[in-house]
C-alpha cells in the first residue's frame, strides 16, 4: 500500500465512522426528546425489587440507544436522593443489556436489505424540513439517524473491503489476548460508547476480516469496550455526592468483574468462538453481536442477586462526606433529558414551597404571640427560599436553551409558579413587619379576632395541601376543590375587614391597628391567590 493509498484508506474509514458516530448521535438524541416522557414514568416506576429496576434500566437504554446516557441519568437520580445504590445497581446492570439493541441494529447491515434502509438518511431530513409539527420533524431525524448509521458502517466495510488483504495481514499480528482486551477499553474509553466500538468490528466482520488467527481474538476487544464504557458514568459522578460515586463506582466494579470472568474461558479454549457461535450463526456479524448480548445478559444473571455486596463494596471505597446543606434535587445531568429536569424542577418547587409556607407559618405564629424572638428565624427561612430560587432560576434557563417546544410550556410555568412561590416568602416577611410594629405600638388584638385570624390560615392550610396533591398527582379534578377553597378564602377577607370596621365604629378597636389588621387580612388572601395560581400553571 502506497503513502496516497493509506492516506486515502485512512480519510474513508474515518469518513465512515464519522458518519456512523452522527447517525448513532442523531439517533440517540432525537429518541431522547420525543420519548424522554415515557422514559420518566419507567424512572418514576423504581421500587426495592432487582428484576424490576433492571428491566427499566434494559428498557430505558434500548429507547435511548445509549447506555451511557442511562447510567448518567442513573447517576443524577442518586446523586440527588431520589433513587437509593441498590435500586442504581439493579438499573446499571440492565442498561449493559439495553445497549446490546445497538450492537444488533448494526448487525443487520450483513444483510442486503439494510442497503434499502440508507435512504432513511435523505428521506428522515426532508420529513424533518417539510414537517411543521416538532413531534413529526423529530421522528424524521430518528429516521436519518437509522439511515446514516447504516450509510457510516457500509462506508467503513466498504472501505476495509477494498484494502482487505493488506488489512488483513495487520490485523492477523494482533493475537495477544491482553493487548485486544486494553485496545477495547481505550477506544471505547475515546469515544465512550461501547456501542460504536461494537459496530466498528461489526463493520470488519462484514467486510470479511479477521483479527488474529479468527479465534477468540475479537471477543477479547469485546470484553474490553464493556469497561471502557465505565469512563461516561465515573467523569458524570466526579464532583458529585458520594452516593453519586458509589453508583460509577458499582457500573464499573460490575462490567470489570464480568470481563475477567469471562476472560478466563476465553483465554483457556482458543477454540470456545468456534464451538459456540460460528456454529450457532451464518453470518460474522451476528456472531459478534450475539456474543455481546449474551454476555452482558449472562453477567446481569449472575450479579444481580448480589447487588446488596456491590452497595457495601462501594460504601467502603467512597467514604460519606459531611454536607450540612439540604441536597439540592437539581443536577446538571438531568439536562440532557429535558422532560426528566422538569420533573426534578417540580419537586424542587415543593421543596421550595414547603420553606416558604415555613417562613410564613413562623411569621403568622410571631405575630400571633407577638413574640420578637420568631422574626430572625423567620428571616432565615426567607432567605433560605431566596436562594433556591436562585438556583432553579439559573437552571430553568439552562433547561430553557436545550428544550424543544414540548417543555416550552411547562418551562414557562415553572418560570410563573416560582415567581408566586416567592410571593408567599415576601408575604412571610412583611408578617414580620407587622409584628415589630405590633410591639413597637403596644398594638392588642382580641381573642375573637385572633380566631378568626386562625380560621382563615386553617383554609390557607388546606389550600395548600391541595395545591400541593396537584403538582405532585397532576390530578385537574382537584382544580374544582381548589377554587372553592380560595373562595372561602375571600369571602372571609371580606368578612373580617367589614367586622373590623363595625368594631372601630363601636370604639372596640383601637385606630392604630386598623393599618396592620387590614394589610394582615389582605396578606392572608393574596397568599391563597399565588397558591392557586400555582395549582392553574401545573394543572393547565
Amino acid at each position: 500500500m502506497t503513502t496516497a493509498q493509506l492516506l486515502l484508506f485512512a480519510v474513508r474509514l474515518l469518513a465512515g465512522t464519522g458518519v456512523f458516530l452522527a447517525g448513532v448521535h442523531l439517533l440517540t438524541s432525537s429518541i431522547e426528546q420525543v420519548a424522554t416522557r415515557k422514559i420518566r414514568q419507567l424512572f418514576e416506576k423504581t421500587a426495592d425489587r432487582r428484576l424490576v429496576n433492571t428491566g427499566i434500566g434494559a428498557a430505558a437504554t434500548a429507547i435511548i440507544q445509549s447506555s451511557g446516557v442511562t447510567t448518567v441519568l442513573i447517576v443524577g437520580f442518586v446523586n440527588v436522593g431520589v433513587m437509593n445504590l441498590r435500586q442504581a445497581a439493579a438499573m446499571i446492570m440492565g442498561a449493559n443489556i439495553g445497549t446490546t439493541v445497538t450492537a444488533q441494529i448494526a448487525a443487520l447491515s450483513a444483510f442486503p436489505i439494510t442497503t434499502y434502509i440508507q435512504v432513511l438518511a435523505f428521506a428522515g431530513i426532508m420529513m424533518s424540513i417539510v414537517c411543521k409539527r416538532d413531534t413529526s420533524q423529530k421522528l424524521g431525524l430518528i429516521f436519518a439517524g437509522l439511515g446514516l448509521i447504516f450509510v457510516g458502517l457500509s462506508l467503513m466495510s466498504e472501505t476495509m473491503k477494498a484494502q482487505r488483504d493488506t488489512i488483513q495481514l495487520l490485523f492477523e499480528t494482533a493475537n495477544n489476548p491482553f493487548v485486544l482486551f486494553l485496545l477495547g477499553i481505550g477506544l471505547t474509553a475515546l469515544v465512550q460508547s461501547s456501542s460504536a466500538t461494537t459496530s466498528v468490528i461489526i463493520a470488519m466482520s462484514v467486510a470479511g476480516l479477521t483479527v488474529g488467527s479468527g479465534g477468540n481474538e475479537v471477543l477479547f476487544i469485546i470484553l474490553g469496550t464493556n469497561i471502557g464504557s465505565c469512563v461516561t458514568a465515573l467523569m458524570s459522578s466526579l464532583g458529585a455526592g458520594a452516593n453519586a460515586r458509589r453508583a460509577g463506582l458499582i457500573h464499573l466494579m460490575f462490567n470489570t468483574l464480568g470481563s475477567l470472568i469471562f476472560f478466563v474461558p476465553l483465554l483457556c479454549l482458543p477454540d470456545l468462538m468456534e464451538l459456540t457461535f460460528r456454529k450457532w450463526f451464518h453470518s460474522p456479524a451476528t456472531q459478534v453481536a450475539m456474543f455481546h448480548t449474551f454476555f452482558n445478559v449472562t453477567c446481569t444473571a449472575m450479579f444481580l442477586p448480589f447487588c446488596g455486596l456491590f452497595v457495601k463494596a462501594s460504601e467502603r471505597l467512597v467514604r460519606e462526606t459531611d454536607r450540612s446543606d439540604a441536597v439540592s434535587l437539581l443536577d446538571e445531568r438531568m439536562l440532557a433529558s429535558p422532560a426528566l429536569a422538569v420533573s426534578q424542577l417540580e419537586k424542587e418547587l415543593l421543596r421550595l414551597s414547603d420553606t416558604a409556607m415555613d417562613a410564613f407559618r413562623t411569621g403568622f405564629d410571631a405575630f400571633e404571640k407577638k413574640d420578637r424572638s420568631l422574626i430572625e428565624p423567620t428571616r432565615r427561612l426567607i432567605d433560605r427560599a431566596g436562594e433556591i430560587s436562585q438556583l432553579m432560576t439559573g437552571y430553568l434557563i439552562r433547561l430553557s436553551a436545550r428544550s424543544g417546544l414540548a417543555e416550552e410550556r411547562p418551562v414557562y410555568n415553572l418560570h410563573s409558579s416560582l415567581a408566586d412561590v416567592m410571593r408567599i416568602a415576601e408575604i412571610a416577611d412583611n408578617l414580620t413587619k407587622y409584628t415589630q410594629k405590633s410591639i413597637d405600638g403596644g398594638l392588642d388584638f382580641s381573642e375573637g379576632v385572633k380566631a378568626e385570624l386562625g380560621t382563615m390560615t386553617v383554609r390557607i392550610e388546606r389550600l395548600y395541601a391541595l395545591t400541593r396533591r396537584a403538582v405532585l398527582e397532576k390530578d385537574a379534578h382537584l382544580l374544582a376543590e381548589i377554587d372553592s377553597v380560595e373562595d372561602e378564602i375571600d369571602n372571609l377577607r371580606r368578612q373580617l375587614i367589614s367586622r373590623h370596621i363595625d368594631r372601630l365604629n363601636a370604639g372596640e378597636c383601637r385606630a392604630e391597628s386598623s393599618g396592620v389588621f387590614i394589610n394582615l387580612v389582605s396578606n392572608l388572601e393574596r397568599l391563597g391567590d399565588h397558591l392557586t395560581y400555582i395549582a392553574y400553571c401545573v394543572l393547565t
